[in-house]
């Protein structure tokens, strides 16, 4: 029999957990159609002998709703593994919208997520209203990456309500029925689900929380009895886990989970949210976690989900640094960067630099240096810029100057202000009732860059750590998340999936430094990080990436519930 393309002699990790056996996988069209001992020629063959070959990642918490239409490949997502991904988290997204409210949205999605709305309104025809047509928008569009959607509460109170959808007051029954008949037609058209926000964290431009905020869990269980009688679509939420609640027992945060296991239980809805660690709460993400097992040992399906690694801010010499309040840095990062990376070498500038006139505002113990050959997310007070300093009997800022000069401006200052002990990380991610999630592709781009959290899982807790086997961490970003998402035959490889495959050179994984590149519409900025060890990235039966560079293949589809 003959093949469009035949993996062989590599090591099968089909992302159920099972263990890994060598053997070949064969593809026709854009299905898996052989996999074991394959006999037989193909179009193409790969010889993976000493990789493994697993299902492409299926990201499910990424902000790419803009970005997704001018850069097809979807990075940073693609430089990691990820092959499907989620858009429309946190209840932001681009539809329903009506004509006179896309500025609003646009606006919106930048003071939530920061991205750029300027590149946003170059980059997105808005020629679409309601969800199923923003899904027709998605289908003509060219796509490395498969995309599928959630309809997001911001967008669909603002359409149902108008102005009073960032009122406090609650929502009347009208206002009620109107929103359930938009989520009903986005999840007929196929959306993947509802996602809210009720984070006091999320903004618009006017310092207001977003529309859905204040909503009372009423209107939230009315929608998810939409999800219910379709019979299909994820709740998802930013959900108001420790905000305002200073009782020992976490009586609001309790109440908060509550209604989101009603919601799961009164309509057989699975349900994810996010959840991370800091140390100004330190033991709330396992209060959360029992207070999800216990609305889950009564029949709700609520999945927290974290990040395998720190979520933190980026600070360097080419984008926004720890001192730029001072008026010397102000003076600095306006020149072009091959002249700022110049003006170190001048001592005048560098003593002015010194003298700063505004505190930096940023805890040096806990921020970390990244450069091309030391890239570890790990939080050891060692890696700090303090402890760095203090080894070299100057201060903080003279120690960011010595740095860049020294790696020519291509180091990274990484803070974690969330997912802040190396030890809850361990916990949630081994925990089987959290999922894999949070890397945030497409959100706060000047900001973070924690897309590479699938390589970060892999090269740390796995290979460094042994805290879960290969085929485990595995099976969390691929069969695990589609599970959840309800995305049908991705995420694993057997005879009939759609052929998202990776063959990876696991001796080989690590990430490149983050870097700032002005490569959004209108020349917006964006941290980027590549990956290495991804040899081959493949998407419905086409090569997509190879050794970390795009082929030209675009095979990507819209998925639907």
């Amino acid at each position: 029999m003959a093949y469009d393309l035949i993996i062989r002699n590599g090591t099968l990790v089909d992302g159920t957990g099972a263990p890994g056996r060598v053997g070949d996988l064969a593809i026709a069209g854009e299905r898996i159609v052989a996999i074991g001992q394959v006999d037989g020629k193909a179009g193409r063959e790969i010889d993976a002998t000493g990789k493994a070959i697993t299902p492409g990642f299926v990201d499910i918490h990424t902000h790419l709703d803009a970005q997704i239409a001018w850069d097809p490949i979807a990075s940073s997502s693609c430089y990691h593994g990820v092959t499907s991904v989620v858009t429309g988290n946190c209840g932001v997204t681009f539809a329903p919208c009506k004509p006179e409210d896309r500025g609003y949205l646009a606006e919106m999605m930048e003071s939530v997520e920061d991205i750029p709305q300027e590149s946003i309104n170059a980059g997105l025809p808005w020629d679409w209203e309601h969800f199923g047509e923003y899904l027709q928008f998605i289908d003509r569009l060219d796509k490395g990456v498969n995309v599928g959607g959630m309809v997001g509460h911001c967008a669909v109170r603002i359409h149902a309500m108008g102005k009073r959808s960032l009122d406090e007051a609650p929502a009347n029954a009208d206002d009620v029925e109107k929103m359930c008949d938009l989520v009903d037609e986005a999840i007929g058209a196929g959306a993947l689900g509802f996602s809210t926000s009720r984070t006091f964290l999320h903004k618009v431009p006017d310092g207001r929380y977003v529309p859905g905020t204040h909503a009372d869990p009423s209107e939230l269980l009315a929608i998810g009895g939409v999800l219910g009688r379709r019979g299909k679509g994820v709740f998802e939420g930013a959900l108001r886990i420790g905000e305002r609640d200073r009782e020992e027992h976490l009586p609001k945060t309790r109440a908060e989970i509550a209604w989101v296991g009603q919601l799961s239980r009164e309509n057989n809805v699975r349900a994810t949210f996010g959840l991370a660690h800091s140390y100004r709460r330190p033991d709330l993400y396992r209060r959360v976690i029992g207070f999800a097992e216990e609305e889950n040992a009564n029949g709700a399906m609520l999945r927290p989900q974290t990040s395998a690694r720190g979520i933190g801010g980026l600070f360097s010499l080419d984008h926004r640094n720890p001192f730029g309040a001072s008026a010397a840095w102000k003076e600095l990062h306006a020149l072009p960067f091959a002249q700022r990376l110049a003006a170190l070498e001048d001592a005048s500038v560098r003593a002015r630099l010194l003298d700063l006139d505004q505190p930096p505002g940023l805890d040096f113990e806990q921020t970390y240096i990244l450069a091309d050959d030391d890239l570890d997310y790990v939080h050891d007070r060692r890696r700090s810029l303090a402890a760095y300093a203090e080894r070299t009997g100057q201060s903080e800022v003279a120690a960011f100057v010595e740095l860049n000069r020294k790696h020519k401006g291509r180091v990274v200052l990484w803070h974690p202000g969330l997912n802040q002990s190396m030890d809850a990380i361990e916990e949630m991610i081994t925990n089987p009732n959290v999922a894999m999630g949070l890397a945030d592709s497409g959100a706060h781009v000047g900001q973070i860059m924690d897309a590479s959290s699938p390589t970060w899982l892999l090269t740390y807790w796995v290979k460094a750590r042994g805290v879960m086997s290969f085929e485990e961490a595995i099976r969390g970003w691929t069969s695990d998340t589609a599970g959840i998402f309800g995305i049908k035959d991705r995420g694993v490889l057997r005879a009939g999936a759609f052929a998202d495959v990776n063959v990876i050179d696991v001796d080989n994984l690590g990430m490149e430094l983050p870097e700032y590149k002005h490569d959004f519409p209108g020349g917006a900025g964006r941290y980027v990080q590549k990956g290495r060890g991804y040899d081959h990235m493949i998407v419905n039966g086409q090569v997509f990436m190879e050794q970390g560079e795009h082929t030209g293949a675009l095979a990507g589809v819209t998925l639907r519930s």
